[in-house]
């Protein structure tokens, strides 16, 4: 299934924007790990809605409820089931999109694969909303990965293509009732060596395979990434070297993965995240009824750019993917 991740530890995410509910399911994580609920709270208050003015103004508490799995904070090694209520939707601002599909949203394309049987409110199961249940399992993972000396942390690098001053770009971008994407960045440190596997299952394919989970990301590359390909392997190349009795490498243009397995150096990728395909402006679509051309305008709640909550988004699949190979 599409909503299933892993090899070792299966991660299970279901629900849709506006249903009841939304969860996850954590199968083969083993008994015994302790799980700090106040710091998972803190995590999941880093993504939820509301929480400023440069977020959608829909408010989540984002409160998880555990109906199995963990018992007075302690894996107890059976499946860890999570599920979060929604208790703020309001429905009736996607009812257009039963018959228009929003230009830059995967409106038409489910409409087409599930037969109009899709659910379209707010997106259904293609909403970021679902990146909630991910950062329930990240958030989960993450805490394991600290009890080993692995820490994952990503930040904003830019929005907008601006550096300088990234926020202004989203007051910009607000005030021109549109919406702006950019770049994070991940560190992973405490990565030990020989970790991951070539081919297909390498570290690199499971890191992109679980951020690509994330709506609205559009590219991932690793180390140098793409500016490897303008230089020369004598530029690129990171020489080994002792520290101490410690093997490597003067430079980490590899970002800490060759062949698919760790090299023990930090693993360092970046995301590109589109701009949010729902804006206020005007915009061109069709409707299936009339079988013709329409104008529309996109109602509803909405991110003016999802890059500032998406950060521990990323910590999440990054922490999923790692941990399949570690915990």
């Amino acid at each position: 299934m599409s909503s299933t991740f892993g090899n070792r530890i299966i991660v299970s995410i279901f629900g849709e924007s506006h249903g009841p509910a939304i969860g996850v399911n954590i199968d083969g994580l083993p008994a015994g790990l302790a799980v700090d609920m106040d710091a998972l709270q803190a995590f999941l208050d880093r993504r939820a809605p509301g929480r400023n003015r440069y977020s959608t103004p829909r408010k989540e508490s984002d409160r998880p409820t555990f109906l199995a799995g963990i018992r007075d904070g302690v894996t107890c090694g059976t499946p860890v089931t999570a599920v979060i209520m929604n208790d703020n939707t309001r429905s009736r601002d996607y009812e257009q999109m039963k018959d228009i599909p929003r230009p830059g949203h995967a409106d038409y394309a489910a409409h087409i694969k599930y037969g109009g049987y899709e659910d379209y409110r707010g997106g259904g199961h293609f909403s970021g909303r679902l990146t909630a249940p991910l950062c329930i399992a990240g958030g989960i993972f993450i805490q394991a990965l600290e009890a080993k000396g692995i820490r994952i942390q990503a930040r904003i690098l830019e929005i907008g293509g601006n550096r300088e001053d990234p926020w202004g770009e989203i007051d910009r971008a607000r005030e021109d009732q549109d919406s702006v994407g950019g770049i994070i960045e991940c560190t992973v440190t405490g990565m030990p060596a020989g970790i991951g596997d070539p081919m297909f299952d390498g570290m690199e394919n499971r890191i992109a395979a679980a951020v690509f989970a994330i709506p609205a990301v559009k590219g991932i590359e690793f180390g140098r990434g793409f500016n490897a390909a303008r230089i020369r392997g004598s530029e690129n190349n990171d020489a080994f070297c002792y520290k101490g009795e410690k093997v490597e490498t003067v430079t980490n243009n590899h970002g800490g993965i060759l062949g698919g397995v760790t090299s023990g150096m930090p693993v360092v990728f970046r995301v590109a995240f589109k701009p949010t395909p729902s804006i206020g402006k005007e915009q061109d679509s069709i409707s299936y009824s009339k079988k013709s051309s329409v104008k529309m305008v996109v109602t509803g709640r909405h991110d003016p750019c999802i890059v500032p909550r998406a950060v521990p988004c990323v910590e999440a699949a990054a922490a999923i993917a790692i941990g399949d190979f570690i915990i």
